[in-house]
């Protein structure tokens, strides 16, 4: 080898060193993070946690605390429901609903325009006796209205499954829509377990 191609081989060897320890020097130590990234990301994150919650149980769904029977034997005293706002009413629907500032559980009858006909044996609407499980028997006895009642456009006819507490809207007539807190989705007995 002549002494021109040892110094450029040497030469090579100090550029190889130059540009491997070039991309050394540009990366950057991480910074440590404070207790204020870490509160400001706490921060964050509860507000973002705090929106969705708000946002779910304001508009999607429910979760209520039956304190009657007047549901029984559907839902009893002090069970866990979770309603969904949204829901499809149909006849049948469980629901759960305001009324004088108190919550409410309720099996949806009728809808508004519908007729409905109480006997001491069975329940009509629009002339039709409707199909349901009812534990207890339905007695027109007690009710604030006569029959045949039309429920109001906007409204839902609403009686309990416990057919002895009146409470309903034999007493009330049609519960309006804007009233109705969500269709009962899932029970949780908390009592009795």
């Amino acid at each position: 080898m002549t002494e021109n191609d040892i110094s450029a081989e040497k030469a090579s060897e100090n550029a190889d060193d130059v540009q491997s320890s070039a991309p050394a020097a540009a990366v950057k130590p991480k910074k440590k993070r404070t207790a204020k990234h870490y509160a400001v990301s706490f921060g964050i994150k509860f507000a973002v946690t705090a929106f969705v919650l708000w946002f779910v149980f304001t508009f999607i769904a429910g979760v209520f605390v039956c304190h009657t029977n007047s549901a029984y034997p559907s839902i009893k005293d002090g069970d866990f429901c979770l309603t969904y706002r949204r829901a499809d009413l149909k006849e049948g629907t469980m629901i759960v609903y305001k009324k004088d500032g108190k919550t409410k559980f309720g099996r949806v009858i009728a809808f508004g325009g519908d007729e409905v006909a109480i006997f001491n044996d069975f329940i009509t609407v629009n002339d039709y006796p409707i199909s349901e499980n009812a534990v207890y028997q339905t007695s027109p006895e007690g009710s604030a209205i006569t029959y045949p009642y039309k429920v109001p456009d906007k409204c839902v006819f609403v009686m309990n499954d416990f057919r002895s507490d009146i409470s309903d809207s034999r007493t009330y007539g049609g519960i309006p829509l804007k009233d109705v807190r969500g269709a009962v989705v899932f029970t949780m007995r908390m009592r009795g377990i």
